[in-house]
């Protein structure tokens, strides 16, 4: 009988010892595909936003529900009163009216502070910008669009496509070292809008492989 009691006992502490290992499974399971799942990804909505920006000469409040129903181009650059960061924020500003044809809006930014990106602005680096500059000073912008590099500090050459319903259809991240091609951006910008196969070294105008 003894026997019997103890077996049982062994038994439902086994079951009890088996479902805790399983619960804590699951939760880190679950962890980490929230953590993941924070990123933004193509073919899932772009991470959320609300920063404060400089438009012109003041201060705005920005977010992602800004440009709905609109293709936004969403870039990061690492630091203000740098050397190849003005060359990117100045290109795209030359052609951000081919941008705006094409129903799309730029939108850049870094981690320094808004009046940072004034002061830059004043001096005369940027020239006459047309589109705002975030500031995430918090760094929670860059952390969520996967761009942050947490040992310098600062956000990478990160670059987003958001189409009109918010949802991420291209990225890409340079090295600090290596700046991007704006050309490049809008030749993927036109690709992604005629929604068909566009293939290797494809061009605007040119056929795609369905059409």
């Amino acid at each position: 009988m003894k026997s019997k009691i103890k077996l049982s006992t062994v038994l439902y502490l086994s079951i009890i010892f088996v479902t805790m290992v399983c619960s804590i499974s699951n939760g880190a399971v679950d962890h980490v595909a929230t953590a993941s799942s924070s990123f933004a990804k193509v073919g899932e909505p772009a991470p959320t936003f609300k920063v404060e920006a400089i438009a012109g000469m003041g201060v705005k409040s920005v977010s992602l529900d800004d440009y709905k129903g609109k293709w936004l181009v969403l870039f990061f650059y690492p630091a203000d009163f740098s050397f190849i960061c003005p060359t990117e924020i100045t290109g795209f500003n030359r052609e951000l009216e081919r941008f705006k044809k094409l129903n799309a809006e730029i939108l850049g930014g870094s981690v320094d502070g808004k009046y940072a990106h004034l002061a830059w602005i004043k001096r005369g680096d940027l020239g006459e910008l047309k589109y705002p500059l975030f500031s995430d000073i918090k760094k929670e912008m860059s952390e969520r669009y996967g761009v942050l590099d947490a040992k310098e500090g600062v956000a990478l050459r990160g670059l987003f496509i958001i189409d009109p319903q918010g949802v991420v259809q291209y990225q890409v991240v340079h090295n600090l070292s290596v700046g991007r091609n704006v050309e490049e951006v809008l030749r993927v910008l036109e690709g992604l809008q005629t929604s068909n196969l566009c293939p290797l070294n494809w061009k605007p105008g040119q056929k795609t492989l369905n059409k």
